[in-house]
């Protein structure tokens, strides 16, 4: 509770308890601290911030490393899964096409399952193909490239040779 220092209640040599901003400027008013004082406790005040953010971006980045690692488990055990579809995708066919060649009493196994490995060759090539055609298109990073070759130029003042 703050009052006024001219309040004629208080009694003769009383002191008001004064304010937080009234406190914050006397202690401005009682302090002869040099510049150099003042700018040292600023680089300390912005060490600490930083500091301080650092170890938020930790904080935050540990999280979202966590819901990432739980994220990619869950999409291991669904190719996993798909996995297991694709190898009864394949039997079934195999099976299918060994009755629809040879009959159901004596079904032909060797040809079907040449015949179902060929199909898989023709999907593993065209994969192969588009892929290798993707990657060719890849050209690295040159922006990023560009841009750290222009740092040594800036921090040693020459930043008109980077034009």
């Amino acid at each position: 509770m703050t009052s006024d220092p001219y309040d004629p209640t208080l009694p003769p040599g009383a002191t008001a308890v004064p304010s937080e901003a009234d406190a914050s400027y006397a202690r401005y008013r009682a302090e002869d601290r040099s510049l150099g004082e003042i700018a040292s406790d600023l680089m300390d005040n912005a060490s600490t911030l930083i500091r301080q953010e650092v170890e938020l971006a930790k904080a935050e980045a540990s999280q979202a490393a966590s819901r990432a690692g739980k994220g990619v488990g869950m999409l291991a055990g669904a190719g996993v899964a798909a996995l297991l579809a694709l190898i009864a995708l394949t039997l079934a066919l195999w099976w299918g096409l060994a009755v629809l060649i040879g009959s159901v009493a004596a079904p032909a196994l060797g040809w079907s399952g040449l015949i179902v490995m060929v199909i898989w060759l023709v999907v593993a090539a065209v994969l192969a193909a588009a892929g290798r055609a993707e990657l060719t298109k890849v050209k690295g990073l040159p922006k990023t490239a560009e841009t750290l070759s222009k740092i040594p130029n800036a921090a040693t003042g020459n930043e008109e040779e980077n034009r």
